[in-house]
């Protein structure tokens, strides 16, 4: 099986809670057909009427999310799958902000570009003293333009700069903490587990009318966003086809 074939979208509910996870053997990377069935997940289970709250995670002990699939962006050969590859991350960002159930983060590890996103698109997030953050695209000749108006919105525009423009380096856990990624950072995954289940215990003990009104108004203000994030991905898909970024790539890939 091809690389950009393989990896999983599961969804797991009880009691009221949808437990959306994404695993991929390339560090939980996210190929375009597991972004298309990402952003399915989240907007079915934001359409279930059982549902009350939703919990986003990644498989495994390690990285949360590696981002984009480098194996997917070195093949892409023209506009048009460039535009549709960034267009898969738009889609989840656009799926979470308009999912009318709070969504909580769960990070256990390092997120980088896209997964830094994907902690940025929910709505409440906690993570292990091991979710470091970087935003690397620039190191490969592009940059988290379709990413950039999520984390933004999340810890401001100084702070998304940081990140950015050092693309190579990583930030701490606490530093994500401190700029209003993460609401809390935990020692181990087994306490940030725990407060995952006291939390959504609480909200699924929470007015669902209530919730929905306060998770539009978080969001006010993005009702832009299906045209921005198609005109960002649109950047980020004509600059993937550059020799500058397929060498960059193709040098990230071997490291």
């Amino acid at each position: 099986m091809e690389a950009t074939q393989q990896g999983s979208i599961t969804t797991d509910l009880k009691n009221g809670i949808a437990i959306i996870t994404f695993f991929h053997p390339a560090h939980n990377s996210l190929p375009g057909n597991l972004l298309a069935q990402f952003a399915k997940a989240i907007t079915e289970a934001g359409e279930n009427e059982a549902v009350k709250v939703l919990v986003i995670k990644s498989a495994g002990e390690r990285t949360f999310c590696a981002g984009a699939s480098f194996d997917e962006l070195i093949s892409l050969e023209d506009f048009d799958t460039g535009k549709a590859f960034f267009m898969g991350f738009a889609n989840v960002i656009n799926a979470c902000r308009k999912c009318p159930k709070l969504i909580i983060g769960r990070v256990q590890g390092k997120a980088v570009g896209g997964g830094v996103g994907v902690a940025s698109a929910v709505d409440y997030c906690l993570a292990t003293k091991y979710a470091s953050v970087k935003l690397s695209e620039l190191a490969v000749g592009i940059g988290p333009f379709v990413v950039g108006p999520a984390v933004e919105r999340k810890i401001g525009t100084s702070a998304m700069s940081q990140l950015a423009i050092n693309a190579t380096a990583w930030q701490t856990a606490q530093w994500a903490k401190e700029k209003g990624l993460y609401a809390e950072v935990y020692e181990s995954v087994e306490d940030m587990d725990a407060a995952i289940e006291a939390l959504t215990e609480k909200l699924l003990n929470s007015n669902p009318e209530a919730m929905r009104l306060l998770k539009k108004v978080f969001w006010e203000g993005t009702e832009h966003w299906d045209d921005l994030l198609e005109t960002r991905a649109e950047m980020s898909g004509k600059l993937v086809l550059s020799d500058y970024s397929k060498n960059a790539i193709a040098k990230f890939k071997k490291n």
